[in-house]
């Protein structure tokens, strides 16, 4: 993570299959966000298919306050995988076919249930499936991240808070979809701050831009010390001399992704309140304005002190991948 690099989050090479031909109606998707139902027999799923795959999906996820894995992951015997799990949002079989001549990852879309995605591996032998399936794994864990982040956009889109986008475009040429609930807490030329917020938490996103001279500012360096600036003006705590800044213990990690012919840095990290005892979670991404002039940022972060925190952020951070530029 604190290396630049760049990520397609669809890679040419794997099968992307729909099973919605024509109109019909199906059921709703069943299961928690973040879980996966991977169907594979009790000696496979304690073998090298299973190890394979627990190790791409069962990994911690980067940049939380606390242990939480990447997914979390049940394992169906096929012989136990009924129609109670196969409108599971998130699912994964392994097929063992002996006489298969080539192994094969294939993605398919709503086959039970909508929105749904899956991952079907077929290969001859379970070595050849644990080879697949870490040759693919990319594939696999951006498929599955992008099936949880579409679902979060399309209910953004469907219960949008419109208002909320209109006053961010105004002001920005562009603007992300605000689901149901948010609502606007700050709004200056150039920095506004919008949330949702409940008893218990509280998921934010900051929308802020300033000027862009070189290159140089896009270095991990001169992006935390412009953060903590611009937050330390703009989100003060509750006491005095408290405000927003960057956890440095746990130094941010950085990354140049391609995400819907746009590209951008997304910066992860740990947040803290300077002089308290607040912090969480946040995803940025950062990228230049149409005339580049301007590095406009979006921020998402998740203040949760009782909860586990991996899907709140995922859907605070999904809201920032539903930006879209004004046409």
């Amino acid at each position: 993570m604190k290396h630049l690099y760049s990520i397609l989050l669809f890679i040419a090479g794997i099968s992307v299959i729909s099973c919605t031909s024509g109109p019909q109606l199906m059921p709703n998707i069943s299961g928690k966000a973040g879980e996966v139902v991977v169907v594979i027999s009790k000696g496979e799923w304690e073998s090298d298919p299973g190890v394979a795959i627990r190790s791409i999906l069962a990994v911690e996820h980067p940049y939380l306050p606390q242990r939480e894995p990447l997914f979390t992951l049940i394992n169906i015997p096929e012989k136990a995988f009924t129609s109670i799990f196969q409108s599971h949002r998130n699912i994964i079989i392994l097929n063992i076919i002996p006489d298969l001549k080539e192994p094969r990852m294939v993605l398919q879309e709503n086959i039970w249930a909508a929105p749904q995605i899956v991952i079907t591996v077929s290969a001859s032998t379970p070595q050849e499936a644990a080879a697949v399936i870490q040759e693919k794994s990319d594939l696999m864990t951006n498929a599955l991240l992008q099936a949880e982040r579409n679902r979060n956009i399309q209910n953004a889109k469907k219960y949008e808070e419109k208002t909320l986008r209109e006053t961010v475009r105004a002001s920005f040429g562009g603007s992300p979809y605000f689901p149901k609930g948010y609502k606007l807490r700050k709004e200056t030329a150039d920095f506004i701050w919008i949330s949702y917020e409940t008893t218990y938490t509280n998921q934010g996103v900051f929308v802020f831009r300033y000027p862009y001279k070189d290159s140089t500012d896009l270095s991990l360096q001169k992006l935390v010390l412009m953060r903590n600036e611009i937050l330390a003006k703009n989100v003060p705590g509750s006491l005095e001399n408290t405000y927003m800044t960057t956890n440095m213990y746990f130094e941010p990690g950085m990354r140049w992704v391609k995400y819907n012919k746009r590209d951008f840095i997304e910066m992860r990290g740990l947040w803290e309140l300077q002089n308290d005892f607040m912090g969480g979670p946040f995803i940025d991404h950062i990228f230049l304005d149409k005339e580049q002039r301007n590095i406009i940022v979006l921020e998402a972060f998740v203040y949760a002190p009782r909860y586990d925190k991996r899907n709140y952020l995922r859907q605070v951070e999904s809201i920032l991948y539903s930006f879209e530029f004004v046409q």
